[in-house]
C-alpha cells in the first residue's frame, strides 16, 4: 500500500466537483528531474518497504475513490448510516494502516487482563507476552514452543510500531523538512524508522555482549562453553526480538508484490538466510554465534540509514557521513564476519566438546559446523555484493563526479522508467477518468433511485 493519500479526508466538506478533482486517481504530472544529492540514491541495505509504503493496484485506488463518493453521497436512512460507518472504517484502515494491528494488540491485553489468571486463555496469552520456561532459582530462561508464539505476537506489535510511526510522525517530520516527492517522502520515512529501531537494537545487543565473555567480538567463548541451553531475560528478548522483527520484515516483502530496487532477488536472499540463522542457532543452541551477526547487522544498518536520511535531506554532512559508513560496514560485516567464519573452520571442531547427542542436546559436530559456515558465507555473499555497489557510488562521488544510483537500476535507468510510467499513464489517463466518472455516477443514480 502507499502512503493512502488519494481522496479527501473522511470528515471533510466540499462539493461534488471539489470531490472529483482532489479525489482524483490520476492528478496531473508535473515532470521534473530529481534535484540531485550528495552523492546520489543509496539503496543499499537489507531494511524493506512498510505497508504504507508499498505501492498500491489502481484497483485499490479505485475502490478507495468509490468509497469515498459513497461517504460524499446523502444518507437519510438508517441502514445507509450503518452502512457508511463500515464503509468509513475500511476507508480508515486502508488509509492508516496501523489500525488493525494495533486493535488485535488492545483486543489481547484487555483479554488478559480481565480473564481468569488460572484460565487456558489467559495462560495462552501470557506465553505469547511475557517470555517463558523461567528456571526457578535462577536468572536464566529455557526454550520451548512458546517462543514461537512471542514471536508471532511481537511480529505484530512491531508490524503496529512501524506503521503508526510512519504514519501519525515520520510522514509530518518529512512534510515539516520540506520533502515533497511522495516517493523521496516514503524512503525517508522507511530509514528514520530503521535509524529509531537499529538506534536501540546495536546498543541493546552490544550492552548484553558486554556482559558476556565475548566482547569485545571474541569467538572461542563461542565454543569453549557450548551448548548454551539458557539464558538470561535481556538476551532471550533481545534474540527473540530479532527473530519477530525479521518475520515482520519477511512478511512485508512477501505481500510486496512491485520489485522496488535492482537488487530485490538479493534483498529476498538475505532475508531468507536471516530467518535461517535465526531459528537454526536458536535450536540448536548456537545464540552466542547468532548474537555478534545480529550486532554487526545492527549498527552497521544504523549508519546506512542515517547516511540514507542525510541524502534525502541533501545535507552538506551526507558525502563524509557515507565515507563513515563505508568504514563502519566493512569492518562490522566483512571483517568480524569473516572473523566468526574462520573460527568455524578452526575453533569449531577443536574448542570445547565435539560430538552429536541428541539427548545432551550436544550438536557441535560434523553435521552442524559446515551448516553453520553455509549460512554465514551466503549472508557474507550478500554483503560483498552490496559492498562492490557500495564502492561503486563512492569512486563515482569522489573521482568522477557523478551521483547515480547503483542499485535502483541507477538513476537514469530510475528517472527513463518514471517518464515511462507517466507516459503510460498519461495514455490511459481519459479511459481511467470515465471510469471514475461512472463509479461516481453509480452512486449518484443509486441515492437518485432510493430517493
Amino acid at each position: 500500500m502507499s502512503s493512502k493519500t488519494t481522496g479527501a479526508s473522511l470528515g471533510g466538506g466540499g462539493d461534488e466537483n471539489s470531490l472529483s478533482s482532489s479525489s482524483s486517481l490520476h492528478p496531473a504530472h508535473h515532470r521534473r528531474h530529481r534535484a540531485s544529492s550528495s552523492v546520489g540514491e543509496i539503496n543499499i541495505g537489507d531494511t524493506s518497504a512498510s505497508l504504507s509504503t508499498m505501492p498500491t493496484t489502481k484497483s485499490s485506488r479505485r475502490k478507495s475513490f468509490a468509497r469515498m463518493v459513497q461517504l460524499r453521497s446523502e444518507t437519510k436512512s438508517d441502514f445507509a448510516i450503518a452502512e457508511k460507518l463500515v464503509v468509513g472504517f475500511r476507508e480508515l484502515t486502508y488509509r492508516q494502516t496501523w489500525i488493525w494491528p494495533f486493535i488485535l494488540l488492545i483486543l489481547s491485553v484487555l483479554v488478559f487482563f480481565l480473564s481468569n489468571s488460572s484460565g487456558k486463555i489467559h495462560q495462552f496469552l501470557r506465553s505469547m507476552m511475557i517470555p517463558s520456561y523461567h528456571i526457578e532459582g535462577t536468572d536464566q530462561y529455557g526454550k520451548g514452543e512458546n517462543d514461537f508464539k512471542f514471536v508471532a505476537y511481537y511480529a505484530v506489535f512491531f508490524t503496529f510500531l512501524r506503521e503508526f510511526m510512519m504514519c501519525m510522525i515520520l510522514k509530518p517530520i518529512s512534510i515539516y523538512l520540506g520533502i515533497k516527492n511522495e516517493g523521496k517522502q516514503k524512503r525517508f520515512m522507511e530509514q528514520t524508522y530503521a535509524m529509531f529501531y537499529y538506534g536501540i537494537s546495536g546498543p541493546f545487543g552490544l550492552w548484553i555482549m558486554s556482559r558476556t565473555p565475548m566482547w569485545f567480538f571474541e569467538t572461542t567463548p563461542f565454543y569453549l562453553e557450548y551448548p548454551h541451553k539458557t539464558h538470561d531475560i535481556f538476551f532471550k528478548i533481545f534474540y527473540l526480538g530479532q527473530a519477530a522483527f525479521w518475520v515482520q520484515q519477511s512478511v512485508v516483502l512477501i505481500l510486496q508484490l512491485e520489485k522496488p530496487r535492482k537488487d530485490f532477488k538479493e534483498l529476498v536472499l538475505h532475508h531468507i538466510i536471516t530467518i535461517a540463522l535465526i531459528w537454526c542457532s536458536y535450536r540448536f543452541h548456537f545464540t552466542w554465534i547468532g548474537i555478534e551477526v545480529f550486532i554487526t547487522m545492527d549498527v552497521s544498518d544504523f549508519f546506512l540509514a542515517i547516511s540514507k536520511t542525510l541524502n534525502y535531506l541533501d545535507s552538506k554532512l551526507t558525502g563524509p557521513f557515507f565515507v563513515l559508513f563505508i568504514g563502519v560496514w566493512v569492518y562490522l560485516r566483512h571483517y568480524i564476519n569473516l572473523k566468526i567464519l574462520w573460527s568455524v573452520l578452526t575453533e569449531f571442531r577443536t574448542v570445547g566438546e565435539w560430538e552429536l547427542n541428541w539427548e545432551t542436546q550436544q550438536y557441535k559436530c560434523y553435521i552442524s559446523q559446515p551448516i553453520t559456515f553455509f549460512l554465514i558465507f551466503a549472508l557474507q555473499l550478500v554483503n560483498t555484493y552490496w559492498l562492490v555497489l557500495i564502492l561503486r557510488i563512492l569512486f563515482r562521488y569522489i573521482f568522477a563526479g557523478e551521483q547515480k544510483d547503483e542499485r535502483s537500476d541507477d538513476e537514469e535507468e530510475g528517472e527513463e522508467g518514471e517518464e515511462e510510467e507517466e507516459e503510460e499513464e498519461e495514455e490511459g489517463e481519459e479511459d481511467d477518468e470515465e471510469e471514475d466518472k461512472k463509479v461516481e455516477s453509480k452512486y449518484k443514480n443509486e441515492e437518485g433511485s432510493k430517493n
